[in-house]
């Protein structure tokens, strides 16, 4: 195991090219001088019986935006923040009770731009001691583990599409029983296994 977590160390630290929303989007058009506002999510690895598994959020399905969708848990950066891991882990902390000082921060990937204008760093991360999840009520209603194989491996996305403002937009998409895992989130962890592939 021990193995696993220093082989993702070592990937982290190479240098990658950046994702975006707009990847599978070649002919999209993104206004000139955009502005995009920092933000940082956390991907934290466990040790299970299984194997190693990663924690995903179900957001509220109250929240105004993306509700009901799978996500890391994460938000944008807040003055407070000490730089972006530290957003990762203050934001881990409060959507799923997670303490900072479990975490063992592996690495980053480089940052992936949304559609809604963020700049996001995802963090990965290694939960070194037990914890009680504790879903922000109004912001998360589940909180699950996914086998880390299973999204880590190339082979388990597909690409999809939908009508999106106007145009049809292509996004990946990694099913795992009833959990439809796509969009950015799970554009981030597509970029995550071209990086363990190498």
């Amino acid at each position: 195991m021990r193995d696993r977590i220093d082989h993702f160390r070592n990937a982290l630290a190479q240098t990658g090219v950046g994702s975006s929303d707009f990847d599978l989007n070649p002919d999209t058009v993104l206004p000139a001088g955009r502005k995009l506002r920092p933000a940082a999510v956390l991907a934290p690895i466990t040790e299970t019986a299984n194997g190693l598994s990663l924690l995903l959020t179900k957001r509220s399905a109250a929240l105004k935006h993306h509700p009901g969708q799978i996500a890391f848990p994460g938000g944008k950066q807040d003055e407070g923040d000490a730089d972006l891991v530290a957003t990762a882990l203050r934001e881990a902390d409060e959507e799923i009770g997670l303490p900072p000082a479990s975490v063992e921060v592996l690495g980053t990937l480089p940052p992936h731009e949304t559609v809604t204008s963020f700049h996001v760093t995802p963090v990965i991360g290694f939960v070194t001691a037990p914890f009680t999840m504790k879903p922000e009520p109004g912001e998360v209603d589940e909180v699950f583990a996914v086998p880390l194989d299973h999204v880590l491996n190339p082979d388990n996305y597909i690409i999809q599409s939908r009508r999106w403002r106007g145009q049809m937009r292509r996004y990946f998409v990694v099913p795992y029983g009833p959990y439809y895992i796509w969009g950015a989130t799970a554009r981030m962890l597509r970029a995550w296994t071209e990086i363990t592939q190498n």
